[in-house]
């Protein structure tokens, strides 16, 4: 799994509709699919900024 994928599961629990967002181990549970949509699109958009900066600062770093 690369560092950025973000993947939402849809879960039956106690006869109600869940939504969770994951990214590797760690998951959070949402009770709106707009609410888990809107957080794994922020999360995604974040991680990959935060690839990207750390990409830079390694080309930053490298003798000219």
């Amino acid at each position: 799994m690369n560092p950025v994928d973000v993947q939402i599961e849809s879960l039956q629990q106690r006869g109600r509709q869940l939504w969770q967002v994951r990214m590797g181990r760690r998951a959070v549970t949402f009770h709106e699919e707009l609410a888990a949509r809107t957080f794994a699109a922020q999360l995604h958009l974040r991680l990959t900024w935060l690839t990207q900066q750390a990409l830079q600062d390694n080309v930053d770093r490298q003798p000219h």
